[in-house]
C-alpha cells in the first residue's frame, strides 16, 4: 500500500524523529484540550452543588457521569477506531465533545441537573474516543523503550490545559457567580430563584467559547495527515491476535485496576480540593480564591510529567512508579492529620507525584502486548471509569466528614505502590510494533 512501506531516508526523505516530532506536536493540541476540558468539572462541582443544594455525594454525581462515559463507550470507540482510523475517529470524537458542549446552553436555560449531566455524558463519549486513538498511538509512534517518556511528554501538554483550567473557570464561572464570590463556599447561603438561575447561566459564556475551539480542532485535523499503522501491519496484527491471550499478561491484568484505582484519587482530591480549601479550619477563603490553588494541583501535575519525561531516560518507570505512588500516600496522611495550611499545601503537593502516574501505568500495562497492543489499550481507557467511584469519596465526606474522605485515596496509593513492585512485571511478552515510517508529507496540509 503507498506510504505505509518504510522508506529509505537516503533518497531524500525527512528521516522518522522529525517526522515523529511534528506529529507529537499535533497530537498534544488534543491532550491540551481534553485536559482542560476534563479540570473544568473540578469548578463545576462547588458551583453546582449550591446552585442545586446537593450533599457531596450527589455533586460528585458530576464526576460519576463523566467517567462512566468511558467503561460505557470505549468498546463502541475502539470499533470506531478499527474503522476509521486514527485520523478519522480524532475528528469525530471533537464533534461529539461539541455537541456535549452545546449541550450546557439549555441545561442552564432551564436550571436542570439532569440536563447538565446528560451534556457531561456526550461530552466525556468524544473524549473517550480521543484517549482511545491518541494514548495507544503516541506509545508506537517512535522506539518502544522510550514510550513511557513519550507519553509522558504528551501527558505534560494535557496538563498544561488543566493548569490553565482552573484559572479560566475561577474568573468565567465561580467569579461571576453567587456560589463563587461567598465566604466558606456559600456553605449558609440560600440561593433565590433569580440568583440559581443566573449562576446556572455563569456556565454558558465559557462552553460556548469551547465549542468554537472544538470545531476549530475538527476542521484541523480534517485536513491534515498523520502516520499511521500500515494497513499491511494491522492486517497481520488481527491475524496474529487470534494465537495469543491477554490474560496471559500480567502487566495488563493488574494494570487495568491499577488505572481504575488511581484515578479515584485523581479525581477525588481535583473535585474536592476547592471544598476543602474553603473550610475554615483549612483555608477561609471563597471558592473562587480557591479555585485559584486548584491551578497549583494540576500545575504539579505538569512540571511532574515534565520532569518525569526526563528522569525515565535514566531511570526505570517502575521505579519512578513506586517513589511516586509513596510520596502521594505520604502527602494524603499529612492531609488527614495536619490541619490548617499545613493541610492544604500538602493536598495541593499530591498533584506533583500524580503527575507520573497514568501514562507510566498505561505504558506498563501494554509493554510486551505487541499485537494484542489496540485491545489491551481498550482495557485500560476503559478503566478510566475508576474516575467514577469518586463519588464513594463524596459519600464519606458526608458521613465522616470532608477530612477523614481522604483516606480512600490514600489507600488507592498502596495499590499503586503494589503494581510498581510486582504487578507491572510483564509475563508472555510479545514483540512490540512500531509506525512504519511515513512519507515526508504525512504531517503536513
Amino acid at each position: 500500500m503507498p506510504g505505509a512501506a518504510p522508506v529509505n531516508p537516503r533518497v531524500g526523505v525527512q528521516g522518522p524523529r522529525e517526522t515523529y516530532t511534528a506529529a507529537l506536536a499535533v497530537l498534544a493540541s488534543l491532550f491540551f484540550m481534553w485536559g482542560f476540558i476534563t479540570v473544568l468539572n473540578d469548578i463545576l462541582v462547588p458551583h453546582l452543588k449550591v446552585v442545586f443544594d446537593l450533599d457531596y455525594t450527589q455533586a460528585l454525581l458530576v464526576q460519576f457521569v463523566w467517567f462512566i462515559a468511558y467503561f460505557v463507550m470505549s468498546i463502541p470507540s475502539a470499533k470506531l477506531l478499527e474503522r476509521a482510523g486514527y485520523k478519522w475517529s480524532i475528528v469525530i470524537g471533537l464533534a461529539i465533545m461539541a455537541v456535549g458542549a452545546l449541550g450546557f446552553i439549555p441545561a442552564s436555560q432551564f436550571v436542570s441537573y439532569g440536563v447538565f449531566l446528560a451534556a457531561l455524558f456526550v461530552l466525556a463519549s468524544g473524549i473517550t474516543l480521543l484517549q482511545v486513538a491518541a494514548n495507544p498511538y503516541v506509545s508506537v509512534l517512535g522506539p518502544p523503550e522510550t514510550s513511557s517518556s513519550r507519553l509522558n511528554l504528551v501527558q505534560a501538554m494535557n496538563s498544561a490545559g488543566t493548569m490553565v483550567a482552573p484559572l479560566f473557570g475561577s474568573l468565567l464561572i465561580l467569579g461571576r457567580s453567587s456560589t463563587g464570590t461567598a465566604a466558606h463556599g456559600a456553605a449558609n447561603v440560600t440561593l433565590t430563584e433569580a440568583q440559581k438561575l443566573a449562576d446556572a447561566q455563569s456556565v454558558q459564556l465559557p462552553y460556548v467559547g469551547i465549542v468554537v475551539v472544538l470545531l476549530l480542532l475538527a476542521g484541523v485535523f480534517a485536513v491534515i495527515r498523520l502516520p499511521d499503522l500500515g494497513s499491511d501491519t494491522r492486517r497481520v496484527a488481527r491475524e496474529e491476535r487470534g494465537n495469543h491471550s491477554l490474560w496471559k499478561h500480567r502487566n495488563l491484568v493488574f494494570g487495568i485496576p491499577a488505572i481504575f484505582i488511581y484515578l479515584i484519587a485523581e479525581i477525588g482530591v481535583g473535585s474536592l480540593l476547592i471544598s476543602f480549601i474553603t473550610q475554615p479550619q483549612i483555608g477561609a477563603m471563597t471558592a473562587e480564591k480557591a479555585g485559584t490553588y486548584l491551578t497549583l494541583l494540576w500545575g504539579g501535575m505538569m512540571v511532574g510529567r515534565f520532569a518525569g519525561s526526563f528522569l525515565m531516560r535514566f531511570i526505570k518507570a517502575e521505579t519512578m512508579l513506586a517513589g511516586a505512588a509513596i510520596g502521594a500516600f505520604t502527602l494524603l496522611m499529612i492531609t488527614i492529620f495536619g490541619t490548617g495550611h499545613i493541610s492544604m499545601w500538602s493536598l495541593i503537593l499530591v498533584g506533583l507525584f500524580h503527575s507520573i502516574m497514568f501514562p507510566t501505568i498505561f505504558t506498563l500495562g501494554i509493554r510486551g502486548l505487541g499485537p494484542l497492543t489496540e485491545e489491551g489499550s481498550g482495557l485500560l481507557i476503559m478503566a478510566i471509569a475508576g474516575g467514577a467511584l469518586a463519588t464513594g469519596q463524596g459519600w464519606l465526606a458526608d458521613h465522616f466528614g470532608l477530612q477523614w474522605s481522604f483516606l480512600l485515596p490514600a489507600a488507592c496509593e498502596l495499590y499503586v505502590l503494589f503494581y510498581a513492585l510486582w504487578g507491572c512485571r510483564p509475563t508472555a511478552a510479545l514483540p512490540d510494533e512500531v509506525i512504519s515510517e511515513p512519507p515526508v508529507d504525512a504531517v503536513t496540509p
